[in-house]
């Protein structure tokens, strides 16, 4: 996992080659218009999923991870918990092949997303997201989803 600012992109350029054109999505697109829903990049290689949601608590937040892709989620507006661990520290469940989906259960850690930040989620990473910071409160996020391969 990585958590940073929108401004140190380049800094992650080289981990992943569909990265740099990930980041570069997020600066091009008018990011306070763009509307709710899922947007191509490079088909199945790479799409935005733009969401606004009203953060939840904790005890309704459920741990996920993914094998296919790595998420790219980039808050734009509001703020969020985000829970993690490494998925080898949690229960796994059944994955779901067609959603690209693996659930768990267990304890994590948290750290907070606010405007501008975003976090960098591999496969080995579960999550999860939207939780409340405090009571819930709206929020718009772009989270993009990049083939690992």
């Amino acid at each position: 996992m990585v958590i940073d600012r929108i401004e140190n992109a380049p800094l992650y350029y080289a981990i992943h080659p569909r990265f740099k054109s990930a980041f570069d999505y997020i600066r091009q697109i008018d990011i306070n218009a763009i509307p709710v829903g899922r947007h191509e990049i490079d088909g199945e290689n790479m799409y935005a999923l733009v969401q606004e949601y009203n953060t939840k608590l904790k005890e309704e937040g459920k741990w996920e991870a993914h094998r296919r892709y790595i998420d790219l989620q980039y808050v734009v507006q509001g703020a969020e918990g985000m829970g993690y661990a490494n998925i080898h520290h949690l229960q796994q469940g059944d994955y779901d092949t067609n959603k690209d989906f693996l659930p768990l259960f267990g304890e994590g850690d948290q750290v907070v997303l606010k405007s501008g930040y975003f976090v960098l989620l591999f496969p080995e990473d579960a999550h999860m997201p939207g939780m409340a910071i405090g009571n819930p409160k709206p929020a718009k996020k772009v989270v993009i989803k990049i083939a690992v391969q």
